[in-house]
């Protein structure tokens, strides 16, 4: 259960939840699965070889966007944090329809210039405004090997 403090305390593995005879079944979706970390060094091209359970439980926002910038997926913690289901937010434009706030030099101006260059490994603090209360996060951009675009939010 999420403590009042951190509405997002059960993304967090903590080992303070029932260590055993608990064989993690399906029931407790709550607790990662993945070994991705926002601050490792290799997480860009670990997200192209996870699978779709591993990205929506990982401790931090995963967004993958396609080169123009539209959603291509949107994971849970993101979801949490925007307010947006993902069901909602594939499809649509990052920059323009789901955070027009990051459509600026600093956020889409280095989206764009990586894209443009073929390579992006971009690591920022950031305020997001849009439709909530500002929220700094720090944010990761990355381009991987197969060319898919990723943005990584962490709240801080």
């Amino acid at each position: 259960m999420a403590d009042s403090q951190d509405p997002y305390s059960y993304l967090r593995e903590d080992g303070s939840e029932s260590p055993s005879g608990d064989s993690g079944n399906a029931d407790e979706p709550e607790l990662p699965t993945t070994d991705l970390e926002f601050d490792d060094e290799g997480v860009g091209e670990e997200l192209r070889h996870a699978d779709e359970d591993e990205l929506d439980t990982a401790p931090f926002g995963i967004i993958q966007i396609d080169d123009g910038g539209i959603v291509q997926f949107y994971n849970r913690y993101e979801s949490n944090l925007s307010g947006i289901d993902p069901a909602d937010a594939v499809g649509s434009n990052f920059f323009t329809e789901l955070a027009p706030c990051s459509n600026n030099p600093l956020f889409f101006g280095r989206f764009k210039d990586g894209v443009r260059e073929g390579g992006l490994d971009e690591y920022f603090t950031y305020t997001f405004t849009y439709q909530m209360r500002p929220t700094l996060v720090d944010v990761r951009l990355y381009r991987d090997a197969a060319a898919n675009n990723w943005i990584l939010i962490q709240k801080r």
